[in-house]
Parts: C-alpha cells; structure tokens; sequence
C-alpha cells in the first residue's frame, strides 16, 4: 500500500541576513527599557539644577499631554490651560496647608494629609472644567478659544485679590509631600552614598505620574473614545451622523483636560515650593500651546517631546547664557534667556506650522522611514 500521509516540508529558507536583523519591535523594546533606566538613575548623577529642569519638564509634560487630548486628538483650541493649573497648585496649598499667614494675610488651610491634598487637588480641577463644560460641549475652534481666554483673566484676577488663599502677589509656600511616612522635602537622605534631597525624592513621584498620564492618554486615544474625538476634530456633522454625542464628548475631553493640567499644577507647586501668581497667565498657556504644535498634534509623544524642548530651553539659556551670543543676563539691557528662548520656539512653531505639520515626531518618523531598509518595513 501506498503511504497517504502528506510529506514533511522542510522548513522555509530564512532570506539570507534575516536572522542577524532585529525587529522593529525588540528594537523599540530595548530602547524603551534602556531610556527607562537611565531616567531612573538620574537623580544618583545629576546636580540639583538639572533634576530640576527636568521636573519642570515632567510637570510640562503632564500638562501638555492634557492639552493635546483637547486640542491636538478633538480639534478644541483652549488659551485657558494656565487657569487650570493654577486651580490644580493652589488647591494642594489650601487643602494640605495649615494655614498661618503670610505678607501680612491670614491663609486658609484645612490641614489635610498631603497625598489626599494632591488628589482632591486635581479632581478640584476637573470639577472646574466640568463647571465649564457646557460652553466647551457647544463651543469650537476660535470661538472655544475666546471663551477660554476669559478664564486666565479672571484666574489672575482672583488670584492677585483672593488674599486669604493664594497669599497675594508674593504667593504662599507649599506644604511638602508626605506618602506613606515619607516626606519629600529637603531633609537629607542618603542612598547609595548619594543624599536625596526634595529635587531627588520628586523625580521618582513625577516618573510615576508622567508614565500614568501617558499610559492612560495612550489607551484613551487608541481607543473608541479616541476614534470619537478624531472624528469630532476632522468633522463634527459626520461624527454625529455616525452616532457620536458631540458635545458631551467635548465637555468630556474638557474636564479630562483640565484634570491633568490641575496635576501638572500640583506638581509645579511641589518643585518651586511656592505658588506666585504671575506664573499662571497668558504666557503659560501660549507655552502650552507651543508644545503640543512642536512635538505634535494629537499623540503622547508629541506633547512630551514638545514639553521638553519648550520648557528646557529657557534654563539651557539661563545656564549658557555668558557663552551664547546676543543673550545677556536679565537687567543687563540686552536679551535676556527668557525673551530669547520665546523667540526661538516661536520660530519653531512657524516652522513646524509651514513645513513640519506632524512637529518633531513627524520629523522623526520620516526619518526613521527613510532610513530603514525598504525589506524591513515589508
């Protein structure tokens, strides 16, 4: 009898050098765990300037991400995200302080524990986006950007007259954080040989929020609820059409928004250790705005690469400032660091806006396409 069992194929041939490639995937992988690494020992190498650079980074970062789910992924143009910050930093200083006074002015402070001060301080936030959300549910583009522009003149009026909680024009100080028995002050505390100090303790607490508010913002966007707010930002009318609920997919994005933003606040608040009400206004926000145009429209990355280049770039300037040409240092008459660093992102933005439309991670997306072999992309 014949055997009727089908033959054993021999395996196909791997194309000659298809071993020695490595995927894209593994690759992304080990550069992600690689860079994971090397943020996690930072603090055992860095100075104290730089660490805190880098927090003011993080907090930008977090605030950014925030902006980019409204603005870049729903087409919402908002000039009021400083306000929201600014609910975010003061809320932690009134409900984790003890009150006390300062210049003069008796402070309101309901003496919680610090960890629920900073919870209670970004939900404080959403609920002032959710009282805003109405307007932002029926309003869009220009017109949603007027509405918010309200918002930063009536935060600094509030915050420059409301005395008894934001301290006035000198601010109030912030209460440290304390989580789990341990608190994240200037205290020192050595490990490794290395002494921690508040900059060092923060970076750790900051990771962790920056990787959840990525994280979370990723999966939003990859999401139903992301496919949503595309539709809602390429066309309105058609995303109706499909069943999307216009406007409390708006408010939502809204207070969404508002939430990170009043958690970039409070980490704000924990690395100056004072709250002043000259930060929170119309330049913070045009800073934001900046950001999530450099590095990108509508992803996570993109608000983080776009938050690190604007917020860095002042304190590069202010560090190198005597070696750099035409800036000077402030008071000097010349070009301060400040001024300088707002000149140069503002022709970032017009650049991206004319020739970059993706922002840097466009940028390195077709870099990275151009220089990968044409067999490893198939």
């Amino acid at each position: 009898m014949s055997d009727t069992r089908s033959p054993v194929r021999p395996a196909e041939a791997a194309p000659p050098g298809a071993a020695a490639r490595p995927r894209p995937l593994a690759a992304r992988n080990v550069s992600v765990t690689a860079a994971g690494l090397i943020l996690l020992a930072l603090p055992f190498y860095l100075d104290p300037f730089w660490l805190q650079a880098g927090l003011f980074a993080i907090a930008a970062a977090i605030g950014a991400i925030g902006l980019n789910l409204l603005t870049g992924a729903t087409g919402q143009l908002s000039m009021g995200h400083a306000f929201f910050l600014a609910v975010g930093a003061y809320g932690y200083c009134a409900l984790a302080g003890d009150g006390g006074t300062a210049g003069g002015h008796t402070l309101v402070g309901l003496g919680l524990p610090s960890w629920l001060a900073a919870v209670l301080a970004v939900v404080l936030a959403g609920a002032a986006g959710g009282l805003f959300s109405p307007i932002a549910g029926r309003l869009r583009g220009a017109y949603l950007g007027i509405a918010t522009l309200a918002l930063i003149f009536i935060g600094q009026h509030v915050l420059f007259n409301a005395t008894s909680l934001t301290g006035g024009f000198n601010g109030r100080a912030v209460e440290p954080l304390s989580l789990l028995g341990f608190t994240f002050d200037d205290t020192e505390t050595v490990i490794a040989a290395v002494p921690f100090h508040s900059a060092e303790k923060l970076w750790y607490v900051a990771l962790a929020a920056l990787l959840g508010g990525a994280l979370f913002a990723r999966g939003v966007l990859r999401g139903r609820p992301g496919r949503a707010m595309n539709a809602l930002r390429d066309h309105s009318t058609a995303a109706a059409v499909m069943g999307v609920a216009v406007a409390r997919y708006r408010a939502a994005v809204f207070v969404l928004s508002s939430m990170y933003a009043g958690l970039a606040g409070v980490l704000l608040a924990l690395v100056f250790q004072r709250t002043v009400p000259d930060h929170f206004g119309m330049v913070l926000s045009l800073e934001y705005l900046a950001m999530i145009v450099i590095g990108g429209l509508g992803t996570v990355a993109g608000a983080v690469v776009g938050a690190v280049f604007v917020s860095l770039l002042p304190q590069l300037l202010t560090r190198y400032g005597d070696a750099l040409p035409l800036v000077s240092s402030p008071g000097s008459g010349g070009v301060s660091p400040g001024e300088a660093s707002r000149y140069l992102y503002g022709a970032a933005v017009v650049v991206v806006v004319l020739f970059l439309p993706g922002g840097l991670t466009g940028l390195a997306r077709i870099v990275r396409t151009r220089t990968t072999p044409s067999k490893e992309r198939t």
